[in-house]
């Protein structure tokens, strides 16, 4: 059981990276830094909207409306880090 709550921690702390990755990258495309008329560019955005907008997309219908702000992914970086630390204190209770 240990072991596949080690995977469960492994694949949300990647899932966090892809949140972050996304944000940078929608950052660059808003900013013009990055084109997206670019092949490889326009891959990796789509890959990373196909793969955080699941989760996301509910938290932004319950969110008021900020303006140009979108602070959805912060909020699910939270969550994700309550679920670590709650799996965390659960099934090693003298680590944490």
């Amino acid at each position: 059981m240990r072991a596949i709550l080690d995977i469960v921690i492994i694949v949300l702390d990647l899932y966090v990276w892809l949140l972050i990755a996304a944000a940078i990258l929608s950052w660059l495309i808003a900013f013009n830094v990055v084109n997206t008329r670019n092949g490889f560019v326009a891959a990796v955005a789509e890959f990373l909207y196909r793969i955080t907008e699941p989760a996301l997309a509910p938290i932004r219908r319950f969110m008021p409306n900020l303006g140009g702000l979108d602070i959805s992914p912060i909020i699910l970086i939270l969550i994700i880090m309550f679920m670590q630390r709650v799996i965390l204190y659960y099934v090693y209770p003298n680590v944490v």
